[in-house]
């Protein structure tokens, strides 16, 4: 089995290939592969979209990338391979993003990406730090992982779902916050699971496992 990760210029994806590798070798799950060749991500059983800046400069760049942006539709929308997708490239999955300006998302889980509001003055945006997740639907990237598991975030935008089934888990920090969106063969993780000890990486692992 071969899990692709995306590289489309945006972000250091060291910590994440690294993440990734240590739990394909403790679960027996196949290649991990960092790529930006199109080829490769349509012929692989299990892609992965990270993203690290602003929602239009990573879908920009992931347009740019001759014939990936294609792959990856072909291979998730119409293949249905498992998908993940990791901070802003769990916000591409959006109908909309409207950070600095409006910019079409993939819209696979209804909704919008917007700023963070916290009701409390005190909380500084960026997001950014260990907060505690409460898990809303079950899901199997979940298996072994409670409410109350910590995880990573630094993030200034979050996504408001417009089907709350579809949001999976939230954090609170001065209201709810998604961290976790869902539908069919495709999830995604405001947070950095490479990042999250523990709880990161089981939810690497289950998703590497994970049969839909």
């Amino acid at each position: 089995m071969l899990t692709a990760i995306i590289d489309y210029e945006s972000g250091n994806l060291h910590s994440a290939q690294k993440a990734f590798e240590r739990m394909a070798r403790e679960t027996g799950t196949g290649r991990i592969i960092v790529t930006g060749d199109a080829d490769v991500v349509a012929k692989a059983d299990r892609i992965v979209l990270p993203g690290d800046g602003a929602f239009p400069a990573c879908m920009s760049a992931l347009k740019g990338h001759s014939g990936l942006y294609a792959a990856m539709i072909e291979a998730v929308e119409v293949g249905g391979r498992p998908f993940m997708g990791i901070c802003v490239g769990m916000q591409l999955m959006a109908s909309w993003g409207r950070e600095y300006e409006d910019t079409q998302g993939l819209d696979w889980v209804r909704g919008d990406v917007t700023r963070i509001t916290p009701t409390d003055p005190a909380l500084k945006v960026p997001h950014m730090g260990w907060n505690d997740l409460i898990l809303d639907v079950p899901h199997p990237v979940f298996q072994g992982i409670e409410t109350g598991d910590h995880a990573y975030f630094v993030h200034s935008y979050h996504m408001a779902v417009s089907d709350l089934s579809q949001r999976l888990a939230h954090v609170n920090y001065g209201g709810d916050v998604t961290a976790v969106i869902g539908t069919g063969t495709m999830i995604g993780l405001q947070f950095h699971p490479e990042k999250s000890q523990s709880a990161g990486l089981r939810m690497i692992a289950n998703f590497l496992n994970w049969r839909p």
